[in-house]
């Protein structure tokens, strides 16, 4: 029997088989939500339609619920431990479709997993939130009106109530099955996520029953606990599951998982422009070993991470497909297909960067950063 594969979230290993992923932990696949979304006034997303949003759980219950005119809302978190790049591009693209279709929107940032696990200085990992996450978020479209952002360490009362409830509902053996090896200051990381998910449906912070969570494959560990815990505060409060959705993560340009701690496997947004195209032009693709074996045997765009930034981030569809077949055939060499990629790139980082130092200011004002 091949052994059930086991995700650590806070590791380097890459998911690499998703259908394996789907059957083992129950994840339903994207389409089967496809009907309700147009029911609830929304169109697939591009990361939807190009398969890179690629499972759920539960989306057809927070679906019917808008169908039914209740608030919906969708919250998710980042751990400010390095620079903003382009993965974490990928969640905010998701929060932005959310909240033009009318989702309440939560952003946690995890200032206090960024000091026990990753080690970050306090006021480093508060400084990087604001600056970094925040203010990149605002200048790709996130309404700072519309979204709550919050530190962890800054939450509230009925917050940490729930986090502190939440430690005598599951066991240290339970939390090994599912996470692996741990540490004091993973097991905290944990049921803090837990209580990032979970405290919104309080009425203290909105009462939103129906929440759904994007999260990257590599977190699911964190949904399944929740869920479980979910169920387990019965007699306390009642508390529903949380939805979720997956995607698959951006492979770094590498080939392997894109990090803010390894700065050649991705372009961060504020990097100069002659640096993001140093990195672009020096990114692995899935060419020939010459163009004459390209041109008679064509290319293989499914292991090039510039056909990867052409999908996740700078094509639309039509441009997208052509891109795919022209590399195909052997039509398209891959110096021309970074020379397109990088054009499309320029712009965008240059609208982006232009928006940015306004953001930061905007950043500052609306996140209450945390006094130590």
């Amino acid at each position: 029997m091949a052994e059930e594969p086991r995700i650590d979230p806070w590791g380097t290993v890459e998911v690499k088989d998703y259908k394996r992923l789907m059957e083992v932990f129950g994840i339903k696949p994207i389409n089967t939500i496809l009907p309700l979304l147009e029911k609830a006034g929304m169109k697939p997303s591009a990361y939807m339609r190009r398969g890179i949003i690629f499972g759920h759980r539960d989306m057809d219950r927070v679906l019917e619920a808008k169908i039914r005119g209740e608030p919906v809302a969708v919250l998710t978190g980042f751990m400010p431990s390095g620079r903003f790049h382009f993965g974490h591009k990928l969640t905010v693209d998701q929060l932005i479709y959310y909240q033009n279709s009318g989702f309440k929107i939560f952003v946690a940032l995890a200032d206090a997993e960024a000091v026990i696990v990753r080690r970050i200085p306090r006021r480093e990992a508060i400084r990087i939130a604001v600056e970094e996450y925040v203010a990149n978020m605002i200048a790709l479209g996130l309404d700072p009106d519309k979204t709550e952002f919050y530190f962890q360490t800054n939450r509230g009362a009925p917050y940490y109530r729930l986090l502190q409830l939440f430690a005598g509902k599951v066991t240290a053996a339970e939390m090994e099955a599912i996470y692996g090896d741990l540490t004091p200051a993973k097991v905290m990381a944990a049921l803090t996520q837990a209580a990032d998910i979970l405290h919104v449906e309080l009425e203290e912070y909105g009462g939103y029953k129906h929440v759904v969570v994007p999260v990257g494959a590599d977190q699911d560990p964190h949904l399944r606990l929740t869920r479980d815990l979910a169920d387990r505060m019965g007699g306390i409060i009642s508390l529903e599951r949380p939805a979720s959705t997956y995607h698959k993560m951006q492979r770094g340009l590498d080939g392997v998982k894109m990090s803010s701690s390894r700065p050649d496997s991705t372009i961060f947004l504020t990097d100069p422009l002659n640096e993001a195209k140093r990195k672009l032009m020096k990114a692995l693709t899935g060419g020939r070993a010459t163009a004459e074996e390209q041109r008679r045997l064509g290319g293989v765009p499914e292991s090039c991470t510039v056909y990867d930034m052409h999908m996740y981030h700078l094509m639309g569809d039509e441009e997208l497909a052509k891109i795919y077949r022209d590399c195909r055939s052997g039509a398209m060499l891959c110096g021309e297909c970074k020379l397109l990629a990088w054009s499309k790139m320029k712009d965008l980082l240059e609208r982006h960067q232009q928006r940015l130092e306004e953001a930061r200011e905007v950043a500052w004002s609306i996140v209450d950063a945390p006094r130590f």
